[in-house]
């Protein structure tokens, strides 16, 4: 196996204000700089409230409250030929329940994963239990930066030991030093100076030290103690500087407001390591023994610093056999006598910042990285791809029966003229009208309710839709108008070939289907003055819809001699067009896909059934096959031809955008394929197709609302299309009362066949 040449890195990043951004930053460059020649890039999670000016090495912000964004990250890992994912793991920067958002990413990676675990609980909520050991199994192997973290991992976890990697927080490499010359820098020369730095927030411990410092400045009344750092963003936005201002008027309050500095910053990595240079002693006063890892202290610790620290978990295997002085936490008098006793024993501090400079050579950055590598080449070696995870236990949403079908955005986007084209977000676009389009949709929809019984859409909305096809008719073109703004003009004296195709499409079922009797009269009269039109039309897609129309209408009527050959016309027509085109093994009626694709071959296979063509159904089945090739991701996901690669000609299908009315248009082709052949493998068909609208797709986002019916308009590069117009919320309906009549019906066929395959 080859080395690793580019790896993802995953976790928050500077300039974010924090010690995980710090750490992922500083462990990609040491990366980056290793003799290996490694390439990184970072996927940043942010918070979505705030912006950060990242630098170029950043490629991607996950928003920690969008779960869209981790679907969309793991797109982008997974296409940028990175070999493995270093993923920084702590609760808090992810978004969900216990953060468990990163686990929809995890279960759409291509690649091993090594996951660096910041915090392990060891009493963990049952939630935060189960996330963590979700992770772990995602990831190929783990690392934790103390002993501790192992044995929790083992026996809190159930972790194989294995697969744990100890890997210490990595450190800067720098000279040991003589604290005087950075004091001088500072103007603090000749005087004694105790060091805090990090984040400022409660759990720190800082009031702790104030109130050490009477005791250590009796014995030197000249101690400076700086608190280096500023407030912790998350403490800023919730109370201000409410806690920093309780620790100056504590100062103050006791005696020692002259000997306590506070230096409210942030500051970038060098200046750190020069206030960590100029201090005698270092301090964390840390008031929570859970404490796996302190990047405070293994910065102090390995440049040399004399520490005293609380007895966290990290502290404790740092500072063991002499390389610190360990406290009881919350315990002032024992915090002052340790750093008064350390200030006036010159030997021992310098014994123990040596120790503490020794050991801390095996933690700086370039042997940390060459040990992170190590462990993402074992991670490679035992990684098996996945093509289904179950990591992540979505339930991928079944369709709605027709009883339980939530109509309330379709409802919003009605009015008393029709449905409106567009919405911005889910509130309806008045500016873009109404078309015929989207109104014969919703005919459509609302005949496939009638049919299976129901009475979901209004008899009042029902006429509607159908008083809109009438006013789109022109007699004198014998044609629709499509377009209409909302102040009722028509914008066209007629609409597309395709349009009108579909409009008839509609005529047709509510000649069949509605239980209005005069309505379907209405139906059939209209589709039989505007089908002859379509005899002229260029169009496959206006021959496929006035197709499916005609299986509607013939059905209803059957003396329609017109209507019979008019069929087999057009039908005809699309079987002489695949014979021209179709070509090395490739089966389809045009030289480039476009939209709504699956329509065509479904009306050749109605057509084939009704007229009892074998021809029709074959060249229907054949095409339709070749389609599934090209809709088909590699994970077996449904995938339709993206709008951005519309009739290009001998090139594969583009990504992107993706749009509702394809898994529509492939689900009804599907259904129509099973009902042809009974071949339950059409069935499957449909219903993967269907699950790209619940989230199975190429993001892993779903697409409706199940309390509002609502249906996003489909997939951008790198999000979904948070608007949700009349043509995505219509194609999702119109799948759901189409996948319950299947169910309906597959049922007792499914079972004769079986009978019949047994006897």
């Amino acid at each position: 196996m080859t080395k690793s040449k580019r790896i993802a890195f995953i976790g928050n990043s500077l300039p974010r204000q924090c010690g995980i951004a710090t750490f992922t930053t500083d462990l990609s460059q040491a990366m980056s700089a290793s003799k290996h020649g490694v390439e990184t890039r970072i996927i940043a999670m942010t918070n979505d409230k705030l912006n950060y000016d990242y630098p170029q090495d950043v490629v991607f912000e996950i928003r920690d409250g969008e779960i869209e964004d981790y679907a969309t990250a793991a797109r982008i890992i997974n296409s940028g030929n990175f070999d493995a994912v270093s993923l920084q793991h702590e609760f808090g920067i992810f978004g969900g329940a216990d953060g468990g958002f990163i686990l929809t990413l995890l279960a759409k990676l291509r690649i091993p994963v090594v996951t660096t675990l910041h915090t392990i609980l060891a009493e963990p909520t049952p939630g935060q239990l189960q996330v963590l050991q979700k992770v772990v199994a995602a990831s190929s192997r783990v690392v934790a930066m103390a002993r501790k973290g192992r044995e929790l991992l083992e026996s809190v976890y159930g972790v194989d030991p294995a697969k744990i990697d100890v890997i210490a927080h990595g450190i800067p490499d720098r000279a040991f030093h003589d604290p005087e010359l950075a004091k001088a820098r500072h103007g603090y020369a000749g005087r004694p100076v105790i060091l805090t730095f990090g984040l400022l927030s409660p759990n720190k411990g800082i009031e702790v030290v104030i109130d050490a410092m009477p005791a250590i400045l009796t014995q030197r009344p000249d101690t400076l103690y700086v608190v280096l750092g500023a407030t912790h963003p998350n403490l800023l936005r919730q109370e201000g500087e409410t806690y920093r201002e309780s620790l100056y008027a504590r100062a103050e309050r006791i005696g020692v407001g002259q000997s306590v500095v506070f230096l409210n910053q942030f500051v970038e990595v060098p200046t750190l390591l020069d206030f960590i240079a100029m201090c005698d002693v270092y301090v964390t006063p840390y008031l929570d023994e859970a404490q796996m890892t302190s990047g405070t202290l293994a910065y102090s610790f390995g440049m040399g610093s004399a520490v005293v620290s609380t007895p966290y978990w990290h502290a404790q295997e740092l500072l063991d056999q002499g390389r610190g002085r360990l406290v009881p936490f919350g315990d002032a008098e024992a915090t002052g006598d340790a750093i008064a006793s350390l200030l006036a024993d010159d030997n021992k501090r310098m014994d123990i910042r040596r120790a503490a400079y020794e050991t801390g050579r095996s933690m700086i950055w370039s042997h940390i990285a060459s040990l992170y590598l190590a462990s993402i080449e074992m991670a490679r070696a035992a990684h098996r791809p996945r093509l289904v995870s179950d990591l992540v236990t979505q339930q991928i949403a079944r369709p709605p029966q027709a009883t339980s079908l939530k109509l309330g955005h379709f409802n919003a986007m009605c009015d008393d003229t029709g449905i409106f084209q567009h919405a911005v977000y889910s509130v309806p676009d008045r500016a873009h009208g109404y078309c015929v389009d989207d109104n014969a949709r919703a005919l459509v929809l609302a005949m496939q309710l009638a049919e299976a019984g129901e009475a979901g859409i209004s008899e009042t909305r029902t006429a509607c839709f159908a008083s809109f096809i009438q006013h789109a008719w022109n007699p004198d073109l014998a044609r629709f108008r499509n377009f209409m703004s909302f102040d009722r003009r028509w914008l066209e004296p007629q609409g597309s070939e395709d349009s009108h195709g579909r409009t008839l499409w509609a005529l047709g079922v509510c000649a069949q289907f509605d239980s209005d009797r005069p309505r379907r009269r209405w139906a059939s009269s209209l589709f039989a003055q505007a089908m002859s039109t379509v005899l002229g039309f260029q169009s496959p897609r206006a021959w496929a819809f006035t197709l499916i129309g005609l299986d509607a209408y013939c059905r209803a009527n059957p003396d329609d001699r017109s209507a019979q050959k008019l069929r087999l016309q057009l039908a005809g027509r699309l079987v002489e067009l695949e014979r021209r085109v179709s070509h090395n093994g490739r089966h389809w009626f045009e030289e480039g896909l476009s939209y709504e694709n699956a329509r065509i071959p479904q009306a050749l296979i109605l057509t084939g059934m009704a007229t009892g063509t074998t021809q029709f159904i074959d060249v229907g089945l054949k095409t339709l096959g070749w389609l599934m090739t090209q809709q088909t991701g590699e994970n077996g996901q449904f995938r339709p031809v993206g709008t951005d690669g519309f009739f290009d000609q001998g090139d594969a299908p583009k990504l992107f955008d993706q749009q509702p009315v394809e898994a529509t248009a492939t689900i009804s082709a599907s259904l129509a394929a099973h009902g042809a052949t009974l071949d339950k493998r059409w069935l499957d068909t449909a219903h993967t197709t269907f699950k790209w609208f619940t989230g199975s797709n190429d993001h892993g986002v779903s697409l409706i609302d199940p309390e509002t019916g609502s249906c996003r308009d489909g997939l951008h590069p790198d999000r979904p299309n948070e608007n949700r117009g009349a043509e995505s919320v219509l194609c999702y309906l119109i799948s759901c009362a189409e996948m319950g009549r299947a169910a309906r019906l597959s049922r007792p066929v499914l079972q004769a066949v079986e009978l019949r395959q047994l006897s």
